[in-house]
């Protein structure tokens, strides 16, 4: 046989031993992994199969992170200095600074529009009838302040009937909204974004949140997490003269059971809805506004920054924009805008949104145009000592109301519970279809060391140990007032009641030796207005008003947490990045 052939078979015969010696390598390596870990659907704890079509535990083991809702942008978390790092012409100390650490987050792009709030408006007087009394204070409640645009010595009043309807202003910030319709804004939207998702990917039925809503059917996520069966008022399992439910009808709102169909749920397992929308906290706005990100390299900050982008000055620096104005702020006295042409900043009032660059995290107008409601209860101080983690302050740990049959309670729309204002206004405290909550007790506080009690606006600052007159026997009247009252020398809350004659009677702390306002019912808002000089577009400035106040220059955008990984893309060293 000639050489040449024996070298032939010589190699085939060594190859195919190295390629079998590889191949039982690999398979035994695998078997391990699969006996050590267990396979996609098997539990490394049990062994037993995850996702059985013989029933057994079922999860959703293919989700790969959290779905942006509408409106909103990533903020990936990190470290910054919170407060002022700048000059401090006001002189009131009430943001030292002091390093915090925020996590990753969600939020809007731009502030809430009057288009937006319209379509809140106009859900809100379809599901609830205005031609039934009873409803008429849900949709009423709901409504902008218009008038907080009308001024002693200024014509402004085609404002108050066309700003937040017209269409000229449907993509400008909505104002005229106070802390508590912002916050109840968020739980609609939280709900409406929701029941879409749930109809998309076909939990339920097309079309359910056009024609299966009413005052005792309507959707809300809390409830539908914790007690499914009473969405949209207890028809959702409802059968339409079948097996099929009128609601619960989607592809995956059923599921075969030997030879059953059950109805499935979406629940947290799924990880197909959405956390809540809510105002951000005042570190998350100021993280945002400041966008830091802009200016890192490795991992320190390259020097300070003023505002929300770039450079000392207020007019921008880039070469296709320079001179052009960066925000819509007060110039000076009677300078709302600028001499008219090109050097003005484009309007004198509000602005359409998106009408200037987006900062470095993607976000508009974190300066001008309006200030913002954030979620804080404000102090003059910011404890950093006790926590500099996710900074806020202004939690109040609510839990469900349980039932006498062990099952959480849901409102009812015979169940409206309307609360008045201290300036009067009359609104709903929570929508029928919602979860009725109350305080925490001593069954969630005992032995706990991180927390002791449901109310926390005044931990660490305005409880009774630690104001000035503690201990010094006052009288038991003024005791009575509210903690942080006594502690800031505060007036008493403004009240508003019905007589047994039905006469209105207001009352008010007529007291003319007052030294504060701060309460435990003020909210910070941050960033500078129409309205403000250049120093307030700093975001590290922070003022305050009370939670029911509306005004003509503070308007809101929304928040959502992040839940997984703090980043959405997988970090590797920077000089690897090329390769």
């Amino acid at each position: 046989m000639p050489l040449k052939i024996l070298y032939l078979h010589y190699f085939k015969k060594v190859y195919m031993i190295i390629k079998h010696r590889i191949y039982n390598h690999f398979y035994a390596v695998l078997a391990l992994l699969v006996i050590s870990c267990g396979g996609k659907d098997m539990s490394r704890g049990t062994g037993w199969d995850i996702n059985s079509k013989k029933g057994g535990f079922q999860y959703n083991l293919d989700f790969e992170e959290q779905e942006t809702g509408p409106g909103l942008v990533f903020i990936e978390g990190g470290t910054f200095t919170k407060g002022q790092v700048q000059d401090d012409v006001m002189h009131d100390w009430n943001n030292s600074p002091s390093q915090q650490h925020v996590m990753s987050f969600y939020i809007d792009e731009t502030e809430v529009t009057n288009l937006m709030y319209m379509e809140y408006l106009d859900w809100l007087e379809t599901v609830f009838p205005q031609s039934e009394p009873r409803y008429r204070d849900v949709y009423k409640g709901a409504l902008p302040d218009t008038l907080v645009w009308r001024d002693r010595l200024g014509y402004l009043e085609e404002l108050t009937t066309n700003y937040l309807r017209h269409p000229a202003y449907a993509q400008y910030p909505v104002v005229g909204v106070n802390w508590i319709q912002a916050v109840q804004y968020a739980e609609w939207r939280t709900d409406r974004v929701n029941e879409f998702i749930l109809e998309r990917e076909s939990y339920v039925k097309k079309g359910v949140r056009y024609d299966g809503v009413g005052p005792n059917a309507t959707f809300s996520t809390q409830a539908y997490m914790t007690r499914p069966e009473v969405s949209y008022g207890g028809k959702i399992d409802s059968l339409d003269g079948d097996d099929t439910p009128l609601i619960n009808s989607g592809k995956r709102g059923t599921a075969k059971k030997d030879t059953a169909t059950v109805n499935v749920y979406a629940g947290v397992e799924k990880g197909v809805l959405l956390p809540s929308y809510r105002l951000p906290t005042e570190a998350e706005w100021e993280y945002a506004a400041i966008a830091l990100v802009g200016d890192r390299e490795y991992n320190n900050y390259r020097g300070k920054k003023k505002y929300p982008w770039s450079g000392e000055y207020t007019r921008s620096e880039d070469r296709k924009m320079e001179g052009d104005q960066l925000a819509n702020f007060k110039l000076s006295k009677g300078d709302y805008g600028g001499i008219a042409g090109w050097s003005d900043d484009g309007a004198d009032i509000t602005i359409q949104v998106k009408s200037y660059p987006p900062n470095d995290f993607g976000v508009y107008d974190m300066a001008g145009n309006v200030s913002e409601w954030v979620a804080d209860v404000y102090r003059p101080i910011i404890d950093d000592e006790y926590t500099d983690f996710n900074y806020f302050r202004g939690n109040v740990f609510l839990k469900n109301v349980i039932t006498e049959d062990g099952k959480a309670k849901v409102i009812s729309a015979d169940e409206l519970v309307y609360d008045t204002l201290p300036n009067g206004r009359v609104y709903l405290k929570r929508l029928p279809g919602q979860l009725d909550q109350m305080a925490i007790d001593e069954e969630e506080t005992f032995l706990r060391g991180n927390f002791s009690e449901s109310d926390n606006r005044n931990f660490r600052d305005g409880d009774v140990e630690s104001t000035r007159k503690f201990g010094q026997g006052e009288a038991e009247e003024e005791m009575k007032r509210a903690e942080s009252t006594i502690m800031y020398d505060a007036p008493n809350y403004a009240k508003v009641s019905v007589d047994e004659e039905g006469e209105i009677i207001r009352e008010i702390d007529k007291s003319t030796k007052r030294t504060s306002l701060v309460t435990d019912e003020v909210r910070v808002y941050k960033g500078g207005s129409w309205k403000d000089r250049a120093y307030w577009l700093d975001p590290a400035q922070r003022r305050y008003l009370p939670q029911y106040i509306a005004t003509d220059h503070i308007g809101f955008r929304l928040a959502m947490s992040r839940l997984g990984s703090k980043s959405k893309k997988k970090k590797s060293a920077r000089h690897k990045r090329g390769r």
